[in-house]
């Protein structure tokens, strides 16, 4: 499959606003502020690199088709509307990839691609290869077959309310229609059908397969959902959208203003899949998850105007764990007198490092294991260690209530704990002043005790990172890394791009995508997935205790 060029700017970055078009052999200057660009002849300077290159296209599309083969072997080039057929010919055979310049932020190069996409590229039902659905069924695009639609957009207009934009795969759609949303199971009702160019919206009788269309106030139908007539069984394959690559916590100017910002991000969410929300519990912040700083920017501007509500951008938490890096032991009593009934549990316990398939601790004598997988990662396992009835055990569970309630707020940062085990082997309780919420106050502290003496550990999350990076840029980015406390696993090439394969504490991938585009001028990329969790450095776990201890007693940071 041949990459083909149609175009290429004749400035390229902050200075781009022309282009040079080889199938045309004509310059396109544009504007500073965009729009309908000047038509003029190439200039000298770049009239070699553009006849080389109208040459190299016009013998890809001659190769692709005999015919055309042959009258350029007699003329010796080919006309533009012969260039034209056979890049169409070449499109449906999936031969050429045509490759045009475009900055749809300044309005350059916009027509030219919309242009050719209407006279050129080869419509849906010229295709040879069907759609698939997800059963790997094709989908004819036969306008007299079972209608089925793909929902690809969602837009809030104000007066208009929702409006989905979608694909007819199958079919023929009319207003009145009643389809099924595969997804939901929901019967939505197909009211007036549009056709959408820009801000201007004409309705229409039918749309037939192949056509784009929109229609407003579906009841519950979302980007990447289906909508089929009912007896079919077809779902189209939903988007695959990049992952987010930036965050920051969503914090409301006024205060009362939650719940208005909460629905205003759920339906930029619905707006723009790529823009995630997450109410995170743990970290008492609403994140914001993006693609990089201009999209978080966007999303600020649609708040305030279209939502009418003010918010800040402010550094997100990081979800760090904490952990055990040896055995203790601890022992607690709670005793409390109120006249009447008091309150009196005392426990003993050892607490330990978990590790899957590690042996049961020697000189006690485990009654029964339990494991309580923990919603934040990692587990707390339980050893019933108790002999002689010194504890009942109908207050058990109470112990393990108090010491996951620690753990969801463990004592060096208030950050969850995970994978300890902890051995109950001893205690005292009495037969009037025992209850469970003592015993439960008696587990929680004496974990507490336990817990500071194990040498604790702070634990940040590691992304696995793949960057992609120009060859002239690889030294910066390289020197970048260790500064971010990233560990490089290896490289290779791509082309004139190199690939950097490397692990970042999440505390360093936060804006990285800013600093990489500064360091690269846009032109590096990366993804990142969550890897695992780390002790932290010395020197970070010590930062990060001394603002937790100074945030408890309220003390500047």
């Amino acid at each position: 499959r041949a990459v083909t060029l149609v175009q290429y700017p004749l400035a390229e970055g902050t200075g781009f606003n022309a282009i040079v078009d080889v199938l045309k052999m004509t310059l396109y200057q544009f504007p500073p502020q965009g729009g309908k660009p000047q038509k003029l002849p190439i200039p000298e300077s770049e009239r070699e690199r553009a006849n080389r290159l109208h040459n190299e296209l016009i013998e890809a599309i001659a190769e692709n088709d005999e015919t055309l083969m042959d009258r350029y072997f007699e003329k010796g080039s080919l006309d533009e509307d012969e260039m034209r057929t056979g890049l169409k010919q070449a499109m449906i055979r999936r031969q050429l990839f045509p490759v045009f310049c475009v900055s749809a932020k300044n309005n350059m190069g916009c027509g030219r691609i919309l242009g050719f996409i209407d006279n050129v590229a080869p419509s849906s039902n010229e295709l040879p290869t069907p759609a698939l659905d997800t059963n790997g069924n094709p989908i004819a695009c036969d306008p007299a077959g079972p209608t089925v639609l793909f929902v690809f957009k969602s837009i809030s207009e104000p007066n208009v309310g929702d409006m989905s934009f979608f694909k007819v795969y199958s079919g023929t759609l009319r207003p009145g229609t009643t389809l099924i949303n595969a997804q939901t199971g929901t019967a939505e009702s197909i009211g007036h059908v549009y056709i959408v160019d820009g801000k201007k919206r004409s309705e229409v009788s039918e749309l037939v397969a192949g056509d784009l269309g929109a229609v407003v106030k579906l009841k519950n139908t979302h980007v990447n959902n289906t909508l089929r007539e009912k007896g079919t069984d077809v779902v189209i394959p939903p988007i695959e959208f990049p992952k987010p690559k930036i965050r920051v916590a969503v914090e409301p100017v006024s205060k009362g203003d939650e719940e208005k910002v909460g629905n205003a991000l759920h339906q930029l969410h619905e707006e723009d899949p790529t823009l995630i929300v997450e109410h995170s519990q743990e970290l008492k912040q609403t994140i914001l998850y993006a693609q990089g700083e201009l999209h978080l920017a966007v999303a600020k501007w649609r708040l305030q105007h279209r939502y009418k509500v003010d918010v800040r951008f402010v550094e997100p938490r990081i979800p760090y764990r904490e952990t055990i890096q040896r055995p203790a032991r601890a022992q607690y009593r709670h005793k409390k007198q109120t006249g009447g009934a008091g309150q009196f549990a005392e426990v003993h316990m050892l607490i330990e490092p978990w590790t899957e398939g590690m042996p049961l601790p020697n000189g006690l004598t485990v009654r029964a294991v339990e494991e309580y997988p923990l919603p934040w990662g990692g587990k707390l396992v339980f050893l019933n260690c108790i002999v002689g009835g010194v504890i009942d055990a109908r207050f058990m569970p109470a112990i393990v209530k108090g010491i996951m309630e620690k753990m969801s707020a463990a004592p060096l940062t208030g950050s969850p704990a995970r994978d300890i085990r902890v051995a109950v082997y001893d205690g005292k309780m009495h037969p009037v002043d025992s209850n469970e919420a003592a015993f439960k106050t008696a587990g929680m502290m004496a974990f507490k005790e336990a817990f500071l003496q194990a040498d604790p550990k702070l634990l940040e999350p590691i992304y696995s990172v793949t960057i992609i990076v120009p060859d002239e840029y690889m030294g910066d980015v390289m020197s970048d890394l260790p500064s971010r406390r990233a560990v490089i696993l290896g490289m290779d090439s791509d082309g004139h791009y190199q690939r950097i394969y490397t692990r970042m504490p999440l505390a360093e991938l936060d804006r990285y995508s800013t600093a990489l585009r500064s360091m690269t001028q846009g032109r590096a990329t990366y993804t990142a997935e969550f890897a695992e969790y780390q002790p932290v450095p010395p020197h970070v776990q010590q930062k990060l205790v001394q603002e937790h201890q100074a945030e408890l007693h309220g003390e500047e940071v």
